[in-house]
């Protein structure tokens, strides 16, 4: 298998500092959206940020809590304890830990807890130290070209090339939120042009259309995406470009129906709710064509393992149970 390809068909959900600081609102974002991308059958990543914040913020600025970022990165603040409690939360859910360090000593952070993929912020693009340091993990990396001139991403990509290491690009616009003329999306074709042995992916931060922009970055071969993630269950206004777990499953929904995708996707796990005695299993099946999905709501009693698998061998379906 071509290491690429461990960029494809992957959904990024980026946590970033949504956790607000506590461990508990994190594990609660990685429970509903991991609950989603199991529904859907999805591979996907949930990735943090890790910033060792003593070095990170100047020590003449360190106490202005008068400018916006500086007081957010300080009130966000987990320990090494905490991000690892995340990070088994996340292995636990299914999910890719993934994680952007924004720092040496944080690259050391994805080292010890084993991440299969680092990602780079656009902002980062011509961090040399910062890059070195990633390279000599050997880790697979995704950049964001947001924040970067042609230059320094040609220079970046050769770097990884003579390395030998896995390279994935996303293109994204550096605007939070986005609006949908700023998009650019065709740079995504430029892009594959310019670094056509790369996989070219897309990261997006609108928030009046959640699927428009995805459909026409699949259409021109993207199936790397990114998206920021939130919950607003404890009463938290989610910023408008994170989605909400009901956002991401409207998002799933349509590139997962969408001709084209990959026969993995073809398959639907069921979620299983309600007492075991009585379940409700709802689950997305092909219809005749095999290009897109309907959805069929099964009621059974008894025990459901075994009321599940006589239905299974009757519809050919794969089916997979989530208690």
């Amino acid at each position: 298998m071509d290491s690429r390809d461990v960029f494809e068909d992957l959904f990024v959900l980026e946590m970033t500092n949504n956790h607000q600081g506590r461990v508990e609102r994190g594990i609660e974002i990685i429970r509903e959206h991991s609950r989603v991308v199991r529904f859907n059958n999805v591979r996907a990543a949930i990735k943090l940020q890790f910033r060792d914040v003593g070095a990170f913020i100047h020590k003449d600025f360190v106490e202005r809590s008068d400018i916006y970022y500086i007081k957010r990165i300080k009130e966000t603040q987990l320990s090494r304890d905490e991000y690892a409690i995340l990070v088994e939360n996340i292995r636990k859910s299914g999910c890719i830990p993934m994680a952007t360090p924004f720092d040496e000593k944080s690259v050391d952070l994805c080292v010890e807890f084993e991440m299969p993929i680092i990602k780079v912020a656009s902002a980062d693009g011509n961090d040399w130290l910062l890059l070195e340091k990633i390279a000599k993990s050997k880790k697979p990396v995704i950049v964001s070209t947001g924040g970067v001139s042609i230059k320094d991403l040609d220079d970046l990509v050769l770097f990884f090339d003579r390395r030998n290491i896995p390279l994935a690009l996303n293109h994204c616009v550096a605007a939070y939120p986005s609006e949908d003329h700023e998009l650019e999306l065709d740079q995504i074709d430029y892009l594959k042009k310019r670094y056509p042995h790369h996989p070219i992916g897309f990261s997006t931060h609108e928030y009046h259309d959640w699927s428009s922009s995805m459909l026409i970055a699949f259409a021109k071969g993207v199936r790397l995406f990114e998206r920021h993630i939130d919950i607003d269950t404890d009463g938290f206004q989610a910023a408008k470009y994170s989605s909400l777990p009901g956002q991401i499953e409207e998002i799933l929904l349509t590139l997962v129906s969408t001709p084209g995708s990959s026969d993995r996707d073809r398959h639907r796990t069921a979620f299983v709710e309600g007492p075991q005695s009585l379940q409700m299993i709802r689950f997305l099946s092909p219809v005749a064509d095999g290009a897109q999905f309907g959805i069929t709501e099964l009621l059974i009693g008894g025990d459901a393992g075994e009321q599940t698998h006589e239905y299974l061998e009757a519809s050919s379906q794969r089916v997979e149970v989530w208690i």
